[in-house]
């Protein structure tokens, strides 16, 4: 069986029609869903490039095709180009095959879905962020913040409601907000065999860790300063914090802590940011370092830091976060999203609070022995997120939404409506899970 996947990302389109992703989505990611189905279709933006930019990676191949969407950036973007976007995404529509959309604030998503709902073709979902924060006050600076925020809420809780099957990845977190009537849904984190199976709802993280990626030996703090901080994260938005992270790094040296910081990802808002920390006068203690590619570069930068920082507004499970704790370092995040399913209480401040962080901070690097109990932890919990203990529960969901969207095709008859036509709703199948 043939799969068609959405999500909303961008990727870059060479003149030969090879498709190129920055991080994350190349063509490794997609061999998880081609271990149940003969082909992957990839839904997304696409954007056009002379050549690959240097360091991408290859995202079609043997298995994965790439259906393009015109590119567009924020609302009025998409208005203009809105006839265009919503052709390229109608033009999808599989005729046959599992649907899986990649949820969250997902323009994309929400077209699909709605015209597979229409249709009464059943889809499964899984559920990457969470709309109500992404659109929080202070998160995303737009007249429209509150209707975006009411908007993508209602769409992702419909959306959970209608699928056939739900993933999510955290293990509670996105679950009460966006529940699923589904029959089986999955979650990404320390689950306990099948116990979410008969319950309706299951979780298997997007965070996904090799033997290779989780180290050997804990994290041995230093007495003194400088104590080197890392943070990693996209600077399109804001969503990171990296401005609280900045004003919590002038309160730090204020405060008597000599720290120094790296930051890792880029966006149209490091200019922004660098101009933040000019004007602060860390120009010497903050190293931004840009995209860095994914795998041992990123871990070299890992393990030369102390402290691991998020500053988050959003988050849904962080996968920076993982890979920090999997290299035994200890690590402050903001108490939002599933960030509080990775750190206790304690390692946490509320967001966009930077003195709360800076205090966080500087207790945290003065204290030797509360440093080395975190990186212990960190570690140990980390290798939940082995891949050999989520690809067996990965498989599962995967596995479900093939053989629902099977038994559906065999028994259930789209009727051509005379009105419309287009097809008419029919009571939908709904077959019983089988282990």
């Amino acid at each position: 069986m043939d799969l068609t996947v959405t999500l909303e990302a961008r990727y870059s389109v060479a003149p030969d029609g090879s498709v190129w992703a920055q991080i994350g989505m190349a063509h490794s990611f997609w061999e998880r869903y081609l271990e149940v189905f003969n082909t992957v279709k990839v839904v997304a933006r696409g954007t056009p490039v002379m050549q690959p930019p240097t360091g991408w990676l290859r995202v079609d191949g043997d298995g994965v095709v790439f259906h393009c969407v015109p590119d567009y950036c924020g609302p009025w973007e998409y208005l203009k180009r809105r006839t265009a976007v919503q052709s390229a995404i109608r033009a999808a529509l599989p005729a046959s095959g599992a649907v899986i959309l990649r949820v969250g604030s997902s323009q994309i998503a929400n077209i699909l879905a709605g015209e597979l709902h229409h249709r009464n073709y059943p889809y499964a979902v899984e559920v990457i962020g969470d709309p109500y924060e992404v659109f929080a006050p202070g998160v995303v600076d737009h007249p429209f913040r509150p209707l975006f925020r009411w908007h993508f809420s209602r769409r992702l809780r419909q959306q959970c409601l209608r699928a056939n099957g739900a993933a999510y990845v955290t293990r509670a977190t996105l679950q009460a907000r966006y529940p699923s009537r589904s029959n089986f849904s999955v979650s990404d984190v320390d689950l306990t065999e099948g116990s979410f199976l008969d319950a309706g709802s299951a979780y298997y993280s997007n965070v996904e860790l090799n033997a290779e990626c989780i180290t050997k030996s804990t994290y041995k703090p230093r007495k003194h300063g400088p104590f080197r901080l890392v943070s990693i994260g996209s600077l399109e938005q804001m969503y990171k914090g990296m401005d609280v992270l900045i004003d919590a790094m002038a309160q730090c040296l204020r405060g008597g802590v000599d720290v120094t910081a790296v930051i890792v990802g880029d966006g149209k808002f490091r200019p922004i940011l660098m101009a933040q920390t000019e004007r602060l006068g860390l120009a010497s203690h903050i190293q931004f370092a840009g995209w860095v590619t994914a795998g041992e570069p990123v871990r070299q930068i890992l393990d030369e830091a102390d402290l691991f920082v998020l500053a988050s507004r959003t988050e849904g499970l962080p996968r920076a976060m993982v890979e920090a704790m999997a290299r035994a370092r200890p690590c402050i995040g903001s108490n939002v999203g599933g960030i509080p399913e990775l750190l206790d209480a304690s390692e946490m401040v509320p967001a966009d609070d930077s003195q709360a962080l800076a205090d966080k901070i500087i207790a945290v690097l003065r204290d030797s022995n509360r440093m080395e109990a975190m990186s212990r932890l960190n570690l140990e919990r980390s290798r939940e997120y082995c891949d050999t203990v989520l690809n067996e529960r990965r498989r599962r969901f995967y596995e479900h939404v093939r053989d629902f969207t099977r038994e559906w095709g065999r028994t259930h008859r789209q009727v051509p409506s005379k009105s419309s036509g287009r097809e008419s709703k029919q009571p939908p199948v709904t077959p019983s899970h089988r282990n």
